[in-house]
């Protein structure tokens, strides 16, 4: 770009083989400033760091709840936040060992164990938290709209049999390709390995990217299904004034929802990109609608869409940690108690709801 920019501004026209030169050159330094390790440990630190503390308090909730109807979501939320943190190490120490022994592979070009494996990595444990986000919703849409029903079907056991069967087809659609359904290739800058979705794509290709992209885009539109039907009965039962039990048993619903919204809206923001450009992108090139420049513009397209859909695994442990009422409690203190006099208002207040919290948790182990 710089390039081009320098050759409008010139008054004499450079010639082609001049204008070639200065191409090459911008590429190439392009492509040494994306293959530096930098964002890839950065990523891979916060993800870690994220998903640890996350576990920690979900551990934590789900031990003091283990007998109420919030210990099915609890459940599900830790495996997600499991899942995201061991994707994160495993995927992650695949593309550093990648970095460091990168002139190898462009020497060779050909696809390895390790670009299969990492590329089936990247494809289950990007699956496994959008099924693992559609499950949470049509759980708590049934606990919501029919708990007699949730009560006699929902129990610990079925849970972790449904997050078995989860990992079991994610890990069935990243094994595909082993059966000669789709390939794994390196992507550019050769440190990544994905689904073969732009050059000499084939039509087992197609079909694998069809699979991957239809069932992250059906599960997000099951937990948008599902979570607009429970935000919707939630409201509806809050406008109706019930009694004060029922309030607070409302309060714990209220609570996964908005955090079952904030996982929807950032799995939405973080895969949607990638999934619609993999099946458009995929289809151009099967059809032979893409040019060179076209296939090095998609290449640095799909390099963002990878990184944005990495971003989900190092967002959604902060839903959890941000999005519970005991934060909310405090950052609603803060906003509307900030006016009053430091000397006792605000502290005062923490001081008694900390208490009040404390009498609750030794009641209900009584």
């Amino acid at each position: 770009m710089l390039a081009m920019q320098h050759y409008n501004a010139s008054p004499t026209p450079l010639t082609n083989q001049t204008h070639g030169t200065a191409k090459v050159a911008a590429v190439a330094q392009n492509a040494t400033a994306q293959r530096t390790p930098t964002v890839a440990v950065m990523s891979m630190t916060l993800g870690i760091l994220s998903n640890i503390l996350a576990l920690f308090i979900l551990a934590k909730a789900y031990n003091r709840m283990r007998r109420r109807s919030k210990a099915t979501f609890l459940l599900f939320a830790s495996s997600l936040v499991a899942t995201d943190l061991a994707g994160h190490i495993i995927s992650g120490a695949l593309v550093l060992q990648h970095y460091s022994s990168l002139n190898s592979h462009n020497n060779s070009g050909s696809v390895d164990p390790s670009c299969q494996f990492l590329g089936g990595c990247m494809v289950f444990f990007g699956l496994c938290p959008l099924f693992m986000g559609s499950a949470m919703a049509a759980e708590r849409c049934l606990g919501v709209t029919r708990p007699l029903l949730h009560a006699s079907w929902v129990s610990t056991a079925r849970t972790k049999l449904a997050l078995s069967f989860i990992w079991l087809m994610a890990l069935f659609v990243a094994l595909l390709p082993s059966f000669n359904l789709g390939r794994y290739i390196y992507q550019h800058p050769k440190t990544w390995c994905f689904i073969s979705v732009l050059e000499g794509t084939r039509a087992s290709d197609v079909a694998f990217v069809l699979i991957f992209s239809g069932l992250g885009m059906a599960s997000l539109a099951v937990a948008m299904v599902c979570n607009t039907i429970s935000g919707i009965t939630l409201v509806r039962a809050r406008l109706r004034r019930r009694t004060k039990s029922r309030r607070s048993t409302k309060s714990h619903d209220i609570e996964m929802v908005v955090q079952l919204l904030g996982i929807m809206i950032t799995s939405c923001i973080c895969w949607v990109p990638l999934l619609t450009f993999d099946l458009m992108s995929v289809m151009q090139s099967y059809r032979g609608l893409m040019d060179d420049d076209q296939s090095t513009y998609y290449k640095g397209l799909l390099l963002t869409g990878v990184r944005l859909a990495s971003c989900n695994q190092v967002l959604d442990p902060w839903v959890y940690i941000l999005l519970r009422r005991a934060v909310l409690r405090k950052i609603y203190c803060l906003t509307t108690c900030g006016r009053v006099n430091l000397q006792g208002s605000t502290f005062r207040h923490w001081e008694i709801s900390s208490l009040q919290g404390s009498e609750k948790k030794s009641v209900n182990r009584m």
